[in-house]
């Protein structure tokens, strides 16, 4: 993602590439290099400290590294309030059509009685559930407040085998050679199913996405989860 990232930043005439930077190099360079916008797509242990950098020295911040729950939002939500005029951008996806995927999602989660999700990416990804997974539930949770659980009369000793359940909402998480990023939601009520679904075939999917935050960050403050808040939907 990285590569493609810069890639993709010097062909847009109106951006310019300032330093591209592997885990090990200093985070100084991007001052030195007087970058504007830091675009991070590192590893969860990695992440906090180069916004907190980031923050700490006037650089606008585009995230796209997984790992983010409600504390660690709340974290950077503080450190962003801390320091007024700071920009911190995170986003769980930045394809246009998985950000639709989750709207859509979100739509149809009060008019269905089940719901699950499948989430498939290559086997090289570190975290699972997805991020985008975990996003999908907690909207798909916020949607059906108030309502009745799912049924699900399953009883076994191997729970692990009905997912992981977040807020309600049991998450499948596979890894196989050959994927890229994958996701489906499953909806049903009484004799009528729902899929919806996204396929990432190309990591260039997601670079339209990252280049509308890298944009849109340069001119905003405060802190933005998700790409959808950067649309006119």
């Amino acid at each position: 993602m990285g590569q493609a990232v810069v890639e993709s930043i010097a062909d847009a005439p109106d951006l310019t590439v300032a330093c591209a930077l592997d885990l090990d190099d200093p985070r100084e360079a991007l001052t030195e290099s007087r970058a504007q916008v830091l675009v991070d797509f590192t590893t969860p242990q990695a992440v906090m400290g180069n916004i907190t950098f980031g923050v700490e020295n006037g650089i606008a911040c585009v995230v796209g590294t997984s790992g983010f729950t409600p504390d660690r939002l709340a974290q950077v939500r503080d450190l962003v309030d801390s320091h007024p005029g700071s920009a911190v951008f995170i986003a769980p996806n930045f394809g246009i059509g998985a950000v639709l995927m989750m709207r859509f999602a979100r739509m149809a989660a009060p008019y269905f009685d089940s719901v699950e999700i499948i989430e498939m990416h290559h086997p090289g990804k570190v975290d699972a559930p997805s991020g985008t997974a975990l996003h999908t539930a907690h909207l798909i949770a916020q949607a059906r407040e108030g309502r009745a659980a799912a049924p699900d009369a399953t009883r076994m000793e191997d729970q692990e085998a009905r997912g992981r359940s977040v807020q309600g909402v049991p998450i499948h998480s596979i890894r196989l050679q050959g994927l890229v990023a994958h996701q489906e939601v499953l909806f049903g009520s009484p004799g009528e199913t729902l899929s919806i679904r996204h396929d990432s075939l190309d990591r260039g999917s997601f670079m339209p996405g990252v280049l509308l935050a890298i944009r849109e960050m340069s001119t905003r403050t405060g802190l933005v989860v998700g790409v959808e808040n950067l649309l006119e939907l």
